[in-house]
């Protein structure tokens, strides 16, 4: 049975506390599943580089993987996202060195504890990366082939070229050279996935995302989802649906508590969720101070371009329960939705119920218009980022 049919039951059991109690242990679920992603491949290959890309975090960064042109990655790696640390992509050393022979590899990096491997190559995919992905498909796990350094490939080829130049063909050719070789290395229709670190919205990066999307379990996926970088619009709407999907389990919690007669206790509870959930959008989205700086040193645009665009008061900044308070308040109709909820809950025989539903209503509506209001700041972000917003 999975968690939201066992959600249903507690409901329908007429047990408000049990169903309550049912509801935190689901969200708090949801909030911490544990994704651990393994980065592996030949030294000089972009894994460190990939990791910090994948993280939002630019190489000079101090919490960002050490990258250089000689081998930085000597022992397994974890890095946390900076906005999920649920979220650990590990950066492995290369297969085959001394410390990590390729006869033990997979035990000495502790294969256990990953959920995927994503095997790169910035040139061809060599017998060691083949032989490491035969060994984790014999163990029942996913890999995934990633070409890296694009970017520098197509940089290079235009130079050589010249006018001749095509970028769609030069993409096809590096395509078909890398299938090409893991075939003759005995993989049966292998998917390469063409990557440039400095430019994830280009090349294959999206549908990278969309492959793991497809193919790890339900719980998985939303914790991945939430971490990935904004890297198109659509990735944006897909997220907004998953935080969508939530928002009505945060407004039983309301309800639940509505029920209890105790002065002022409901209000207070509510804009505590509101401060938990809207820092939890505000993160994901990538509009907090930290996320939008390591943006723009990425991107090498001033911060304030960004700060000009974005219309919610709740992005770039704290979030505090004045500043929900002071928001919800600009809001006639939450505001009188709050106010009534309190009146209710001490009104005899039919008080509680409507101060429940007055709740639920309450929560609803507010986290919905904080959501949408989010979710138009982070496309105008991301256009602007991208140079798609003309008007700016």
């Amino acid at each position: 049975m999975t968690e939201p049919d066992q959600l249903e039951l507690s409901l329908e059991s007429n047990n408000q506390a049990l169903a309550d109690a049912k509801i935190q242990e689901y969200l708090d679920q949801q909030n911490n599943i544990p994704l651990n992603i393994a980065v592996t491949g030949e030294t000089g290959s972009g894994k460190s580089t990939f990791v910090n890309a994948f993280r939002g975090i630019d190489n000079r960064d101090e919490r960002a993987a050490p990258t250089g042109c000689v081998e930085t990655t000597l022992e397994v790696s974890p890095y946390p996202h900076p906005n999920y640390p649920n979220v650990t992509l590990w950066d492995l050393p290369a297969i085959g060195t001394t410390n990590f022979p390729a006869d033990n590899y997979l035990k000495l990096v502790g294969f256990e504890r990953f959920d995927f491997f994503i095997i790169i190559s910035d040139t061809r995919f060599r017998e060691s990366d083949v032989k490491l992905a035969q060994e984790i498909q014999r163990m029942k796990k996913k890999f995934y082939f990633v070409r890296s350094k694009i970017d520098s490939d197509l940089r290079n080829e235009e130079i050589s070229q010249g006018s001749r130049f095509n970028a769609e063909r030069c993409l096809q050719q590096i395509r078909d050279n890398c299938i090409q070789g893991l075939q003759r290395q005995g993989v049966e229709s292998p998917q390469v996935f063409l990557v440039s670190s400095f430019d994830l919205h280009l090349y294959d990066f999206t549908l990278l995302g969309d492959t793991f999307e497809g193919e790890l379990p339900a719980h998985k996926k939303h914790a991945l989802l939430l971490a990935m970088p904004n890297i198109s619009l659509e990735v944006i709407n897909k997220k907004k649906k998953a935080y969508q999907s939530k928002i009505k389990y945060y407004a039983m919690l309301s309800a639940g508590v509505a029920a209890v007669p105790v002065p002022g206790l409901s209000a207070a509870v509510d804009v505590g969720v509101l401060v938990s959930v809207v820092t939890q959008y505000v993160n994901g989205f990538g509009l907090d101070i930290l996320s939008l700086r390591r943006l723009t040193d990425r991107r090498g645009m001033p911060f304030r371009d960004l700060i000009n665009i974005i219309v919610s008061p709740l992005a770039a900044t704290e979030i505090t329960r004045d500043l929900v308070l002071k928001v919800l308040l600009r809001c006639a109709g939450t505001a009188a939705l709050m106010a009534a909820e309190e009146v209710f809950r001490f009104i005899s025989v039919f008080g509680i119920p409507a101060a429940m539903i007055l709740s639920f209503t309450f929560i609803y509506r507010a986290l919905n218009y904080f959501l949408d209001t989010l979710a138009e700041d982070a496309e105008r972000v991301f256009k602007r980022v991208m140079g798609l917003d003309t008007s700016l």
